[in-house]
């Protein structure tokens, strides 16, 4: 294991160690690292985390690994993303694209767990099965996979302060999402690569979330990346190959000509979706993109590595042999993973979800071919958002958000008005709805009938006297505005 990866909390990237089969812990007995509050002879006191909530390790934050968003510029992309969120159907039928670049410039911190949910379509399923997260985590579950869970534990990010305590809530957490999928997918099971992506939605948001975050990027986004003998991401594998042709024909020769299998160097990458690879600003613009856009980005990341690393003769000099080869990609320049320069370099990649299925149909074929047929048969992937939101329409009711901080303003408490900032009831009667659907009927009249004279009303007096008043609450932001963050329409994870 390199020092990186050690670090990281991870493992070497060979196929057997990401199989959901028992393993042994990265130390003996009970003091595996992270396991407790101490790491490497200091105190989670005596290390102050940075804005990621890191304590050490390769992906703390460092002022060169990511770029700094000035707060008025993150305070105008939280209001846009907040009126996306209240009209999601609309900006995904109709502003698709603005949605795309929106996520290709960073989802904002506050807003992105909440955005991820939205994507990846895990809000509608959380919606569709109400009460089906709460039912497997009460459930037992089977003691093979809940063994090899509990070692993994500890391994998950031992350097961020969610996870750095043994029995800690984020531990807890990672516990119940991991078991309530096996019990979920009782074929699939567990496997070890898993844990990280459960992992980094946990950062993100409250478990339930994390659950179905975990089950959309399992069926949809990788599907078959988890089951038992890896095929999936060995046929991607030949994938990325094929791909790098086109993109680095200087790479591809030497690792053709070295003969190095694409499951050796980028299993890890394209199984835990870089989560234990980049620099943290990386991985959440990487994953910011990966939401919208689908598997496409986990391929150009992978050919932007590769390009980076092996794509010029002076660098090859380096790595004359397999083994060389191993080590470059094990420990690839942090030059080549920071956050500006990997999003502009992924942008810039000309792969499309159509060359990826084209050249899927290629290799799958000569897959056939060469071994027979796959043993897994994984449902069809879907390329983002968009594509998981055709194939399954939501409702209205599916997107709508529910508040889970509530905060009355004292100027409104006593008006007409102040019941829009109040939480709704959980339940209402037939006679209730229909009471308060008459009501809103005379409310909608009754504003009609007086917009002429609410009109002249709008009108200021050209004329005013020095004894007029003021007007009350000259500056106040408007009530029920869609940057009102104690408006009942808004929630978020803090």
């Amino acid at each position: 294991m390199d020092r990186e990866q050690e670090e990281n909390g991870g493992q070497s990237a060979d196929s057997g160690s990401l199989l959901g089969t028992k393993v042994e812990s990265l130390v003996d007995g009970e003091s595996s690292i992270g396991s407790d509050s101490e790491i490497n002879g200091f105190t989670v006191d005596e290390k102050q985390p940075d804005k990621y909530g890191f304590i050490g390790g390769a992906q703390q934050y460092t002022g060169d690994s990511a770029e700094d968003i000035p707060p008025e510029v993150l305070r105008q992309r939280e209001g846009k993303w907040l009126d996306m969120l209240n009209n999601w159907d609309k900006w995904m039928a109709k502003r698709h694209k603005k949605v795309r670049l929106r996520c290709q410039k960073g989802i904002p911190p506050a807003l992105r767990g909440r955005a991820w949910l939205y994507l990846c379509g895990g809000k509608v399923k959380r919606e569709q099965n109400r009460g089906k997260f709460e039912e497997l985590d009460g459930q037992a579950g089977d003691p093979m996979w809940l063994d090899v869970i509990e070692k993994d534990l500890y391994r998950q990010f031992p350097f961020h302060e969610m996870f750095v305590a043994r029995g800690g809530h984020g531990q807890q957490d990672l516990y119940r999402v991991l078991k309530a999928y096996t019990l979920y997918r009782p074929d699939e099971g567990y496997c070890q690569a898993q844990a990280p992506i459960a992992a980094v939605l946990l950062m993100h948001m409250p478990a339930e979330d994390a659950f179905w975050g975990l089950v959309q990027i399992c069926e949809k986004y990788l599907p078959g990346y988890y089951s038992a003998g890896l095929e999936a991401i060995q046929l991607d594998g030949e994938i990325l190959f094929a791909l790098l042709r086109r993109v680095s024909p200087l790479a591809h020769r030497h690792l053709k000509k070295h003969k190095m299998d694409p499951i050796l160097y980028m299993t890890e990458w394209f199984m835990c979706a870089f989560s234990r690879t980049l620099p943290w600003a990386s991985v959440l613009r990487v994953w910011d993109m990966f939401f919208c856009d689908g598997v496409k980005i986990i391929f150009r990341v992978g050919l932007v590595l590769l390009k980076c690393m092996l794509g010029t003769q002076e660098k090859l000099k380096a790595c004359q042999g397999q083994y060389e080869t191993m080590e470059l990609l094990r420990a690839v320049d942090s030059r080549y993973m920071q956050e500006g320069f990997l999003v502009r370099e992924v942008l810039e990649v000309a792969v499309s979800e159509r060359d990826i299925e084209k050249e899927h149909h290629t290799q799958l074929k000569r897959w056939k071919e060469n071994r027979g047929e796959l043993h897994y048969k994984s449902p069809p992937r879907m390329h983002g958002a968009k594509a998981i939101m055709t194939a399954e329409p939501p409702s209205r009711q599916d997107l709508r958000q529910n508040p889970t901080i509530i905060v009355q303003s004292p100027l409104v408490s006593n008006s007409p008005d102040s019941s829009a900032l109040r939480p709704e009831k959980e339940e209402q009667t037939e006679e209730e709805k229909s009471n308060d659907e008459k009501k809103e009927r005379k409310e909608k009249a009754h504003e009609k009938k007086s917009k002429s004279k609410k009109a002249l009303q709008a009108i200021p007096n050209p004329y005013a006297l020095a004894t007029d008043p003021e007007p009350l609450l000259k500056d106040a932001p408007r009530r029920g505005s869609n940057l009102s963050m104690s408006s009942t329409e808004q929630d978020t994870y803090l």
